[in-house]
């Protein structure tokens, strides 16, 4: 990784553990990235909306691009950049989760989030369910650096990849919903 990202990120890190964590919030954001553990989160509220006809497409999309982020991320990309995680080479920073994946880059908690939030974003009727799923996929996001385990660059790689997951998904869905003559929206 290159040296000034690498400082840049420590730097973040050790502001957030000294200035932004308060005691009484550990416990909940450790709570809820923890929710985001194999996309638990997002697989399950996928699943619950898919028992709706109004929303089952953005249930069914959003289980596609949690499955294309899983692949971009957990199986390709963590193993070839291969970063360690923060707590094994930011001095004096203290984790407040257990990781047992040795690698960091890129966030997968991150990109599932921002996958359904992706697709959510394009396919839920409300605009207050489409404005919560971006919050959420962004306090997912945050919560990765607060607890630790995570670099900022991770995060946002991690954002980006879940961003295009959920944009290669809505892409195969436009086109084949097309040739079939499925409603697009």
């Amino acid at each position: 990784m290159l040296e000034w990202l690498q400082t840049l990120d420590g730097s973040i890190l050790l502001w957030i553990q000294e200035v932004v964590r308060v005691g009484f919030l550990n416990p909940i954001v450790a709570f809820y990235t923890h929710l985001g553990d194999g996309g638990l989160l997002w697989i399950a509220l996928s699943l619950l909306l898919l028992l709706f006809p109004k929303t089952r497409k953005a249930g069914l999309l959003s289980l596609c691009a949690l499955g294309v982020g899983a692949l971009l991320t957990n199986v390709a990309l963590k193993h070839l950049v291969a970063r360690p995680r923060p707590w094994l080479t930011v001095e004096g920073l203290r984790f407040l989760v257990e990781e047992h994946d040795p690698n960091s880059f890129p966030s997968g908690h991150t990109c599932a989030a921002f996958a359904a939030a992706g697709i959510w974003w394009r396919t839920l009727p409300a605009r207050w369910a489409r404005v919560t799923a971006l919050v959420m996929a962004i306090l997912m996001g945050l919560s990765r650096l607060y607890v630790g385990v995570h670099f900022p660059s991770d995060v946002l790689a991690g954002a980006a990849v879940g961003l295009l997951a959920a944009w290669i998904v809505w892409m195969l869905w436009r086109t084949v919903a097309g040739k079939k003559g499925w409603a697009l929206r």
